[in-house]
């Protein structure tokens, strides 16, 4: 641990190779994105985007870079990020490695959400996000409170939410049932997560509310860590507990609904990219800055794979990310298991 002092008499403390882990997978998203921002029919160098994106490109570089292809690979990297950081929040206050937004039932929440305004009220692109956004956090308000009997607790708060994702997920077939062929070809599209014709406007929402968020998470991390080690200790330390869980999982379900709204359903992000950041830190604690440099990865690099390694086709992201969590969280429940922790 090394203590790092900045102007004003502030000072944070980080380990060295956390620290270099962060650097390293935040200029991995960034060196990502610059490819993906050069990926499609028209491909562009690296080189090219970079000086487009400092002022000196051509007017059509520009126009197709700054216009079309950037605002997508923003949404990606802030997506992903958010998902990050909503997946390292829950896995650490549920001292759970399946204690992810896709698993116990905040993603499938924001889909109804987002499916009832599709189905019902047959709502534009903004009211369908406004919806997730609604989906969402009613989902984690529902959840805190079932879950709740003194306290909350990890393995309450996951197997709560498996029920609530089981019945949500009904309700999301439910939902179209009762839609039209029409209603119901948009719905799977949505539920697929794509980044497809993503613009600017889902860059600024999400931008902002990742920027309130990330304060707030980080300015609880200390006792975020100390909640790891159990309630009595926490509270013997001087954690407000309750206070501390509140204020972070309503951070966690706003990110995740965020993101969900943005893009629709990615799956799996949420839950690998803390559980690699960790492995590469080899840090305790919550590790928000890794997960969430490794979430922004993570999704760039899966959007860059599912346009360039499949051909002709394209896939939507989140089916390739699907297809690989779904690997990694079986490749985890037998680790689990075998350490005896499930």
């Amino acid at each position: 641990m090394k203590a790092i002092r900045i102007r004003g008499g502030l000072s944070f403390r980080a380990e060295p190779r956390a620290l270099a882990v962060v650097c390293g997978l935040a200029v991995l998203a960034l060196a990502a994105g610059v490819v993906l921002i050069g990926t499609g029919d028209l491909s562009i160098a690296p080189a090219d985007v970079v000086g487009s994106l400092l002022g000196s490109g051509t007017p059509a570089q520009d126009f197709i870079i700054n216009e079309l292809r950037l605002p997508r690979v923003l949404v990606a990297l802030l997506v992903g990020a958010s998902l990050g950081i909503s997946g390292a929040l829950f896995q650490s206050i549920s001292r759970n490695p399946l204690g992810s937004p896709d698993v116990i039932g905040f993603g499938q929440g924001s889909s109804v959400g987002a499916l009832t305004v599709i189905v019902f009220f047959q709502g534009g692109a903004v009211a369908v996000s406004f919806g997730a956004l609604v989906g969402g956090l009613a989902t984690g308000v529902a959840v805190y409170l079932l879950a709740w009997k003194k306290g909350v607790h990890g393995y309450r708060l996951v197997l709560v939410g498996i029920g609530a994702a089981a019945m949500l997920t009904a309700g999301i077939h439910y939902l179209l049932t009762k839609s039209t062929l029409v209603d119901a070809t948009r719905a799977m599209v949505w539920l697929t997560g794509s980044l497809d014709g993503r613009d600017w406007a889902q860059v600024w929402p999400l931008l902002v509310l990742f920027v309130v968020l990330l304060p707030v998470v980080l300015a609880y991390g200390r006792p975020l860590r100390m909640l790891e080690m159990g309630d009595d200790a926490a509270y013997a330390l001087g954690v407000p507990v309750q206070r501390t869980r509140t204020v972070l999982m309503l951070s966690a379900v706003l990110l995740n609904a965020s993101a969900t709204a943005a893009a629709g359903p990615i799956s799996f992000v949420a839950l690998t990219a803390p559980q690699l950041a960790r492995r590469l830190t080899r840090a305790t604690g919550p590790n928000i800055l890794a997960s969430a440099c490794m979430g922004a990865a993570l999704l760039v690099v899966a959007d860059w794979a599912a346009q360039r390694l499949f051909g002709e086709s394209t896939l939507p992201v989140g089916v390739l990310t699907g297809m690989v969590g779904g690997v990694y969280l079986l490749w985890l429940l037998v680790t689990e298991r075998r350490a005896g922790r499930i």
